[in-house]
């Protein structure tokens, strides 16, 4: 009788494991009930749908949802079932669950090389622990300590603009994508904490400013997190037991030294949160950066033990809070609806200079001033609706479990079904940016930019579970985004200071816009110019009152 050594056994054992869990996992799919559902065919073999969805989310999967409903099978790796939905119902209840539904493991590991355990990538109780800590630095009674930060920044974006708009005879041609980034980069590093990047000193003609080592290391960082450029980067993302074995790339040494920067350069911000509340008696004016009220928090000592953060953790948010407050998508996408409407910039420029910013408290008590100009929040809220910054959302079901349905649909064995089974393993795709721009709940003209509709009542229909304003952009339930607040006051705040000084006009027809399909977030670019990447160029010009 042949006999086998113990490696030989433990790799026969490990092989026929393997083989076990792929007929398993190939069997599952077969009988799966989302095979039933309708949908459309696989446009590949190996990636399915999947190009053809990301690449073309404002018009292929609209005539998907008006061929098969807002319930419908997607076929992905391998031609394995995804359930994309947009009934609300079922957004309501995949939302709710965020313990059963999660996000995808491969997700996590790639956000996580960028930010680190932060709250935008934990699950379960710890994401709930550091929610539960986090929430008071993000909520109105904080942000409006901040707002000044966001209006000293957009002035001195402002003052940028307008003198390179006169050393080019009076009017300047600027990509706006990257020139909002300097200012968001700069706003997050003083409101979130208290850490100047004078990125926009940098950026202005003195050029007396220089990007630091925080900076450096956060560009770095940022710039190599898309792993799935080279097979070992696949390899890290799909098989995770191979990561300890797999040789370390150039990526990986770029993102191991940058993280050891941030790291380095957290401690010592967090150490003087701490010194600054302990020498402070724990007094709340102290510091009124976002990583001062955190640290605040977790040092409060109504807070048990258990539930209290590790430094750790603490500093795991300095990324988080970089990378969430660096984006400014939509800054750029309302400048192009402005640069567009001529008439529509008129008419919020008139609202914004009839305010008297001479009176010295403005700004200086509250967001209140900024939330109180009606037009400026619809111009706002349209923007949001219209070009949602992150268009589609995706959750992996952890369990068997059975989602309900507002509308029901009919299978391939033409029986009405009003639930979806799906089980453990299987995603479901949420695309927010079609559901905000669903004719069926926004109006005939829901693919037009039209602020006027947040004026209208009866009001906006209330039937998407969204966290702010009937609307998916910052999606809902325990893992709604943390951050909405910020990121609308900010962008009232760079609105409010550019356009009352500011004229815009598109430097490129406006079929020529189009959007970067896929990429996680939504990035405008010109269409004739795609190897040139994110673009949106606009000329300024500095606004002259008439006489």
């Amino acid at each position: 009788m042949l006999s086998l050594s113990p490696a030989a056994s433990v790799a026969a054992a490990l092989a026929a494991y393997a083989i076990y869990s792929i007929l398993r996992l190939f069997y599952n799919e077969w009988t799966s009930p989302l095979r039933k559902m309708p949908g459309p065919k696989s446009h590949h073999w190996l990636q399915g749908d999947r190009m053809e969805f990301l690449s073309n989310l404002d018009s292929k999967e609209n005539l998907w949802r008006q061929e098969f409903g807002p319930s419908f099978r997607l076929n992905s790796f391998l031609g394995f079932s995804q359930l994309q939905t947009s009934d609300p119902k079922a957004f309501q209840h995949v939302l709710s669950n965020h313990y059963l539904y999660q996000r995808s493991p491969a997700g996590r590991y790639v956000l996580g090389r960028i930010v680190g355990p932060g709250v935008l990538v934990v699950e379960e109780d710890e994401h709930k622990k550091q929610r539960k800590i986090m929430n008071p630095a993000f909520g109105p009674t904080h942000l409006r300590a901040l707002t000044e930060i966001f209006v000293e920044k957009s002035k001195q974006l402002r003052d940028n603009w307008l003198s390179k708009a006169s050393q080019n005879g009076g009017a300047v041609k600027l990509n706006v994508i990257p020139e909002y980034s300097t200012a968001a980069l700069d706003i997050i590093g003083k409101a979130g904490f208290n850490y100047d990047f004078n990125s926009l000193t940098a950026h202005s003609d003195s050029g007396v400013g220089v990007r630091d080592e925080l900076h450096e290391a956060f560009v770095k960082v940022s710039a190599a997190g898309d792993l799935q450029k080279n097979i070992l980067g696949l390899l890290q993302i799909s098989v995770p037991f191979l990561r300890p074995f797999l040789p370390k790339t150039a990526i990986d040494k770029t993102i191991e030294h940058a993280q050891a920067t941030m790291r380095r350069i957290g401690l010592g911000l967090l150490e003087d949160s701490k010194k600054q509340i302990i020498a402070s008696g724990g007094e709340s004016r102290v510091s009124r950066d976002l990583l001062s009220l955190l640290v605040r928090a977790n040092m409060d000592k109504d807070v048990p033990e258990g539930q209290r953060l590790s430094d750790d953790d603490v500093l795991a948010q300095v990324p988080t809070f970089l990378v969430a407050g660096h984006e400014t998508t939509a800054a750029s996408w309302t400048t192009y609806e402005l640069a567009k409407n001529p008439e529509l910039q008129t008419r919020l420029r008139e609202e914004l200079l009839a305010v008297e910013t001479d009176t010295p408290l403005f700004f200086r008590q509250s967001m209140d001033d900024l939330n109180a100009l009606t037009y400026l929040d619809c111009v706002v809220r349209e923007t949001m609706r219209a070009h949602a910054p992150v268009p589609v959302t995706a959750r992996i079901a952890m369990a068997d479990d059975v989602i309900p349905l507002a509308k029901p649909y009919t299978d391939r064995d033409g029986v009405v079904q009003d639930t979806i089974h799906i089980r453990k393993g299987q995603s479901v795709i949420m695309p927010i940016l079609a559901v905000n721009r669903d004719p069926k709940i926004w109006g005939s003209d829901a693919l037009e930019f039209i602020p006027e509709r947040w004026q209208r009542t009866p009001a906006i229909s209330t039937s998407v579970p969204g966290v702010w304003s009937q609307m998916l952009t910052f999606i809902g339930g325990p893992r709604a985004c943390i951050g909405f607040r910020f990121s609308i006051i900010e962008l009232k705040a760079l609105l409010f200071t550019l356009v009352r000084s500011c004229e815009f006009e598109l430097a490129v027809p406006a079929d020529e816009v189009g959007r970067i399909g896929t990429a996680i977030v939504q990035l405008p670019m010109v269409r004739s110019e795609r190897e040139k990447g994110s673009q949106m160029p606009v000329f300024v010009r500095p606004y002259v009152q008439p006489a």
